[in-house]
């Protein structure tokens, strides 16, 4: 069984021959349940994201702010398994046909099994892993496997990368680059860092590989700022939010749908 990895490139191509970003959301599996998790993840696609990363709640999240903090404690305390992210990819793309990514720190992966992974991965459908804390050159092993069962390697780059640096993860990755807007945790923040534009820059004068930016895009204004120079959009810590803030599961269910159909104008430059 392959993964999607072409589908998440066609995904980015379309919305660029649409002269727009590519809008990507995340959210975590297992929260507020299993079950929960997955009719959000249909409802940020119905609602207008192209893709969406689903977050393997890990114990030490050291790029995530308090508020994916909070959905992974969640989860984790309701049990959640690397079988429940599975199962909430392939039930999310089976409903969807959308290009479903897994985001995950390199520790359960290593225990899990390299092959195990992403086997499994390609069997559900995914398109691939977001690795942030997965050095490239320690990534030969996950990049063989992954390259076998058609699964995207993307790595996180930062305005701190030097040019050379840059040069060398964008050459092993593949699907497209996270150009992280920031130092720092992801989570909302009032405005869009201005190192984003100046790493997308940085970052595109090594590859033709689609760069897409996160960290601190929570609203439409937001989105519409970084479509201007970015190939996609990359949302987490809002969505989360909304599903914290909502009285019930189903309200927030909703409210993910609401602001994946807000942030995808900002995407298309309709606010």
């Amino acid at each position: 069984m392959s993964g999607n990895v072409r589908l998440l490139s066609d995904t980015l191509v379309a919305a660029k021959e649409e002269d727009r970003s590519a809008l990507i959301a995340y959210l975590p599996a297992g929260f507020p349940t299993v079950d929960g998790g997955i009719e959000a993840v249909k409802a940020a696609i119905e609602g207008g994201a192209d893709v969406v990363e689903v977050g393997l709640p890990h114990s030490d999240p050291v790029l995530d702010g308090p508020v994916i903090q909070t959905a992974d404690d969640i989860a984790l305390r309701g049990g959640v398994r690397i079988a429940d992210v599975m199962r909430t990819v392939r039930e999310a793309h089976a409903a969807t046909g959308a290009p479903i990514l897994v985001m995950t720190y390199w520790n359960p992966i290593d225990r899990y099994g390299v092959e195990r992974f992403t086997a499994e991965l390609a069997e559900a459908g995914g398109a691939g892993c977001i690795l942030p804390d997965l050095p490239v050159q320690e990534s030969a092993l996950w990049r063989e496997h992954a390259e076998k069962h058609g699964l995207a390697t993307v790595f996180v780059v930062a305005p701190s990368s030097k040019d050379e640096r840059l040069a060398e993860i964008t050459a092993a990755g593949s699907g497209f680059v996270y150009a992280a807007s920031l130092m720092g945790v992801t989570g909302t923040r009032a405005s869009v860092s201005s190192q984003a534009e100046d790493l997308v820059r940085r970052t595109r004068a090594t590859t033709d590989t689609p760069v897409c930016v996160g960290l601190g895009v929570s609203d439409p204004a937001q989105a519409a700022e970084v479509a201007r120079f970015a190939d996609g959009v990359i949302v987490g810590s809002a969505f989360v939010k909304r599903m914290l803030d909502a009285p019930d599961d189903a309200a927030g269910v909703e409210a993910v749908r609401a602001l994946a159909g807000e942030l995808a104008k900002g995407v298309r430059g309709q606010v």
